[in-house]
């Protein structure tokens, strides 16, 4: 690992018992980005995000389709897991029943689903409402079955570097369990369970646009996902729609998206209603020497 990312990791660990401690990072005339837990010339406190925002929206799309007496609505999942969706619709005019209407579904992987029809109070006028239509991965009535997971990489042995309920940036509801190993950039990321790949990212290079950086998201038999970010640019290895098991090589370990340095970020996750929330799991081993120096209440 470069001296800066180790210089980096031990500000960390010595910041550790006092979460509220800002840090500071500046840049001198020669480039050199130095890190501090004191404010210094021309300096801008350190922001800590792993926000997680996959693009969904050309992959899951409702469709409403207008005829004579009123009109259709359903909604296609082109992912490969299944998908919740929701459709409100409001302010409906002209419609039988009247009142506002509200559908929920899991649409399955790859599949169409009819959700609403809405028939003309008025046969050849049409039917007026407006629409929300919101979604989110996985489906919620399945429940999670326990499993350790062995550790998704090859080498180290490797450190934990910030831990459940870390408040650097383990504190939202998507990450609030997931767990941070620091390793050198191009170590082999592999699967930890058996699954099927449902989303990558590839194409991130430096912080890029991506929170998550390049990402693998893997969809497993009982509903949960584990989530493998940060990493190098053009090593996923893997295709949407792949089955994997565990030992399935994935990409490398890189310092994509909002990272703080090389390191893995590793989240298992589930839908708990129109929602993708973090879950707690626990590796089959003992994760490097260090504390999680940033766990609340692991």
């Amino acid at each position: 690992m470069p001296a800066r990312s180790l210089l980096f990791c031990a500000l960390l660990v010595a910041c550790g018992p006092t979460l509220a401690t800002p840090i500071f990072k500046s840049t001198d005339a020669y480039g050199v980005v130095s890190y501090s837990d004191r404010p210094m010339p021309d300096s801008q406190p350190l922001v800590f995000r792993d926000r997680m925002v996959e693009q969904l929206e050309r992959q899951v799309k409702l469709h409403a389709i207008k005829f004579t007496g009123g009109v259709s609505f359903s909604a296609r999942n082109d992912t490969y897991a299944p998908v919740e969706v929701e459709l409100r619709l409001l302010r409906l005019s002209n419609a039988k029943g009247g009142g506002d209407r509200l559908v929920r579904r899991v649409v399955p992987a790859r599949a169409a689903v009819l959700l609403t029809v809405i028939n003309a109070q008025q046969p050849g006028k049409p039917v007026g409402y407006q629409e929300k239509f919101t979604f989110a991965l996985g489906n919620p009535k399945q429940r999670q079955q326990a499993y350790r997971y062995p550790v998704p990489w090859r080498g180290g042995p490797f450190r934990l570097t910030q831990g459940p309920n870390g408040q650097y940036s383990h504190f939202g509801p998507k990450g609030r369990y997931a767990m941070d190993i620091a390793m050198p950039e191009g170590t082999p990321i592999i699967a930890s369970r058996a699954g099927v790949v449902i989303k990558t990212e590839n194409n991130q290079s430096g912080r890029g646009t991506h929170p998550s950086g390049n990402f693998v998201r893997i969809l497993h038999d009982d509903g949960t996902m584990g989530v493998y970010l940060h990493l190098m640019r053009g090593s996923v290895v893997v295709r949407e729609g792949q089955s994997v098991v565990y030992g399935t090589p994935l990409a490398k370990s890189g310092n994509t998206g909002n990272s703080t340095g090389p390191h893995l970020h590793f989240v298992v996750q589930r839908n708990v209603g129109l929602a993708l929330e973090s879950i707690p799991f626990q590796f089959n081993q003992n994760v490097g020497g260090l504390p999680n120096f940033t766990a609340g209440n692991p």
